[in-house]
């Protein structure tokens, strides 16, 4: 998808950050679609259907938390991504944002080529899938869902089953954070009762054999695999 197809909706209340983030991505070649509040975020994204949506959390009228949900209830929009930026850094203000469905957050003051830069990583979850669905290539590491494979690096990585399953959910989406719930779901669904312990035990493990710097915990939510 080139950048100018690529829809970005940017809504805070403060006209100076709208003007110098709007900017900035225009620059990049972007189409950056803007909003003042929750409520106006809501029906601009009903309608335009945005790539990514950049929202702040303390706005008038709707604030970014409820409107995130809001928009999480559009089914077209099921695949959007939304990531906060705000000066609310207090854990349980991104707990509530994850919560809400966002897929990251951005704190603010921040600086405009690395918020771009930050754009930039968050879109390349964009990019069009391999010619084939089993197949998944992340830099070094290539998963091949079919066979059950793992190669890093040309070499062939031997992991037990829900490991492998693991690493396949969280490599699926470079960067997205998973919800404990979610990736309890997703990897072990209703075959046994487990806890939210066996999700780190898998993860340190994971840890050892792909690489400490690909998996980065989120305090209070979950994890997410770093590209």
């Amino acid at each position: 998808m080139k950048k100018k197809d690529i829809k970005i909706l940017l809504v805070d209340d403060e006209p100076d950050i709208l003007e110098i983030v709007g900017y900035n991505l225009s620059a990049e070649g972007y189409n950056v679609l803007t909003a003042e509040n929750g409520v106006q975020a809501v029906k601009k994204a009903k309608k335009e259907k945005p790539q990514l949506i950049i929202l702040d959390v303390m706005m008038p009228e709707m604030d970014g938390i409820e409107a995130c949900e809001q928009i999480r209830k559009i089914p077209e929009l099921n695949e959007t991504i939304i990531t906060f930026l705000t000066a609310r850094g207090e854990d349980y203000s991104q707990v509530a944002g994850f919560d809400a469905g966002a897929d990251d957050y951005i704190t603010k003051p921040i600086k405009p080529k690395v918020l771009v830069s930050k754009v930039k990583a968050l879109l390349r979850r964009l990019k069009e899938e391999e010619s084939s669905d089993s197949i998944l290539k992340i830099g070094a590491l290539v998963i091949d869902r079919d066979e059950y494979k793992i190669t890093l690096k040309g070499e062939e990585i031997i992991l037990p089953r829900k490991e492998f399953e693991l690493l396949s959910l969280l490599a699926s989406k470079p960067g997205k954070v998973f919800k404990r719930e979610e990736i309890l779901d997703n990897v072990w669904g209703n075959e046994v009762v487990v806890g939210g312990r066996t999700i780190d035990v898998h993860i340190r493990k994971l840890r050892e054999k792909i690489g400490d710097e690909s998996f980065k915990t989120v305090k209070g939510v979950g994890y997410k695999f770093v590209d």
